[in-house]
This record gives structure tokens, C-alpha cells and sequence, in this order.
């Protein structure tokens, strides 16, 4: 019987535990979207996790959701995460970069003036987008999404290359691994809702087409890097951005079937329901479980107790926790110890130095 506290080679990544640090937006970037020093002390506190999975980090310039979020589709972009993934091996972690496009989910305030781009240009629902930036004063807050533009076929392929040329640069940036981020409403998730993806050609239309641009995107980062070092993060009921996926149990029974299908090295189902207090976590297994037989990450309202009984009852092989990690550095040797836990502080959440970010204290 596995525990939390099992050790786990996870196709030839020998990790201590089963306890993730799942993607967490902190908006500290820099000029040109590249991150800073102080991330390299905040990753590298957090490196006890058995795999820590990056904050959301954008492929493309085309993308932002979240303005002062990183990328990783420029030489000094990589040359700052090279920092962050050196700090992370010395203290004896492991990274991974979930890799992101916003998709719908934007505005031209934060995009140089340009539309976010879209499947299909669905904009009936613009309040209901989380988008956020950085005001005069330093603070950060919530802004207007504005309209976004129904992607050409060739910027489709240029996105598809954008998420290629951001995993291969992870990888040079010293990252161990890839996890493409096809949750939460961004662009992937957008291409297989039926809602938001009214498009007649090869990327719309049928399940099948809806698909398309995931498997493409998958097969792309796949071409560059080798599957024990990628992985995906799905959340199929999520209410997030707004999806409204009217058949969200096919779709991601399908999708389950073409990652177990590409041999990924973990599926990461994120339950974001759960951040308002409609857990979906049983339905999503129930969808997903089925199909899939590799490595199933879980995150989303997981307290440590559940987590333990998860992973010893078989239902998930890892958990990550977010909220907590944000809070509490040394999360696996507090969860081993049965606490006491450090409660988070909105102060800093986004944007900001080192308050409400490297100085939560350690057991």
C-alpha cells in the first residue's frame, strides 16, 4: 500500500514523495516577462515537494491573462529560469514548467493593444473572465477581459509551434519535465468545448475536431521532448472562465484516452470547482480513471488527510496542493509531522516582492 510519504520512480524521475507542488500564479516577472531572482528563493524553498510544477508560464507574447506572469519564449526568459531551476537541484527538487496559453482569456491592455485570440471569437460572457494586471500604484487587481478574435488556421500552427519551442526551451532552461496546461478555460480547454469552438474546419465541428488542436499541441511537444517528461493538467467540470463544455464527461473521457494513448508521464486532474466549495473530484475520477492507466495527479481543495486516503485506497497516485504550498514551504514535513500549518495571506498573492512570498516561516 502506497502512503504520501512513499518514494515513486516516476518513468526514471526517482521522487521522494507523492506530494506535488501544484501551479501557483504569483505575477513577479520582470521587464520583458522574464523572472527574477527572488523566484529562485521561493521555488528552492519549496523543493522538498516530489515534483514541484511551475506557476503558468506563457508561450507566446500573444498571451497573458495575468499581466507580469513569466515566459518561456525568449532567450532571457530561459536564461531566468535557468537560475530558478539551479537553485531548485542544489537544494535536491524537481521542476516542472506547465506551459500556458491564455487564449479568450484576455485584454488589450495588457496585450500591446491586440485581441486575445480564440477558437471562435465567443465574447457573450467577457465578465465573467479572470483577467488581472498590475496598477500604477503596485497594486494588483482584477481588469475588464475584452473581445477576443476567432484564430486564423495559421496562427493556429504558429500557437501549436509556439508550445513546441516553449517545452524545448524548459528543457534547456534546466527544467526536468513539461506539463501542458489544458485546464481551467485557457486555450486547449476552449478548443474542446463546443461553446466556445464553433469553427467549421479541421479543429471544430466533431469531437474528433474539437480535439485537434490538443492532440496536435501534445504531438508537437512530444517531437521535442520525450514523454517520461511531459505531462498535462485537465479540469473538466471547471466553472473557471466560464468553458461550458455541454458534454464535459465525453470530451474527457476522450481526452483521457489520447494522453493515455501518447504514454505521458503523469495526467494532473485539477477539481477548480472545489475553490468555491462544489467539489467535483468523484466525477472527475469517474470519468477519467476508467481510461487511464499511468501516473493520476490530483489537486484542487485536497486537505492532507484526504490526500493520504486517496493515495493509499489507489484512487490517485500523487496529490498537488497549492493554496497550502503558497503558505507553507516545508509542506511535506509539516503534513508528516500533522502540522501546524501556516494560513495564507492575500497580501502578496499577486504581484509584490518578498511578502506573502519567501517569508512564511519553516518549521
Amino acid at each position: 500500500m502506497s502512503t504520501l510519504f512513499s518514494p515513486m520512480d516516476l518513468k526514471g524521475h526517482a521522487l521522494p514523495n507523492r506530494i506535488a507542488m501544484a501551479p501557483l500564479t504569483r505575477c513577479r516577472a520582470g521587464d520583458g516577462d522574464v523572472p527574477q531572482p527572488i523566484s529562485a528563493v521561493y521555488y528552492a524553498q519549496r523543493a522538498s515537494a516530489g515534483i514541484v510544477i511551475s506557476e503558468a508560464t506563457n508561450v507566446t507574447p500573444k498571451s497573458c491573462a495575468f499581466e507580469k506572469a513569466p515566459g518561456i519564449y525568449s532567450e532571457a526568459q530561459v536564461a531566468g529560469w535557468k537560475v530558478i531551476t539551479d537553485a531548485v537541484h542544489k537544494a535536491g527538487g524537481r521542476i516542472f514548467m506547465q506551459l500556458w496559453h491564455c487564449g479568450r482569456v484576455g485584454s488589450e491592455a495588457i496585450l500591446n493593444g491586440e485581441a486575445p485570440l480564440s477558437p471562435s471569437g465567443v465574447n457573450d460572457d467577457l465578465g465573467t473572465l479572470q483577467v488581472y494586471g498590475l496598477m500604477a500604484n503596485g497594486r494588483y487587481a482584477q481588469i475588464a477581459a475584452t473581445p477576443s478574435r476567432a484564430m486564423t488556421l495559421a496562427e493556429i500552427q504558429e500557437t501549436i509551434a509556439d508550445y513546441a519551442t516553449g517545452a524545448a526551451n524548459a528543457i534547456k532552461a534546466g527544467c526536468d519535465g513539461v506539463e501542458i496546461h489544458a485546464a481551467n478555460g485557457y486555450l486547449p480547454h476552449q478548443f474542446l468545448s463546443a461553446t466556445l469552438n464553433q469553427r467549421t474546419d479541421q479543429y471544430g465541428g466533431s469531437l474528433q475536431g474539437r480535439l485537434q488542436f490538443l492532440k496536435e499541441v501534445i504531438e508537437a511537444v512530444l517531437a521535442k521532448v520525450d514523454a517520461s517528461k511531459v505531462g498535462i493538467r485537465i479540469s473538466p467540470f471547471a466553472g473557471y472562465n466560464n468553458t461550458r463544455d455541454p458534454n464535459a464527461k465525453e470530451t474527457f473521457t476522450a481526452v483521457a484516452k489520447m494522453v493515455e494513448s501518447y504514454g505521458l508521464v503523469y495526467l494532473h486532474v485539477a477539481d477548480t470547482n472545489a475553490w468555491g466549495g462544489t467539489p467535483d473530484m468523484p466525477d472527475i475520477l469517474k470519468t477519467v480513471r476508467p481510461h487511464y492507466t499511468g501516473c493520476l495527479m490530483g489537486n484542487g481543495g485536497i486537505d492532507p488527510v484526504d490526500a493520504q486516503k486517496m493515495v493509499e485506497d489507489g484512487a490517485l497516485d500523487m496529490v498537488a496542493f497549492g493554496r497550502p504550498f503558497l503558505s507553507n514551504p516545508d509542506l511535506p514535513a509539516r503534513i508528516k509531522n500533522g502540522g501546524p500549518y501556516n494560513e495564507a495571506r492575500y497580501v502578496g498573492w499577486y504581484g509584490g516582492s518578498e511578502e506573502g512570498y519567501t517569508d512564511y516561516p519553516t518549521l
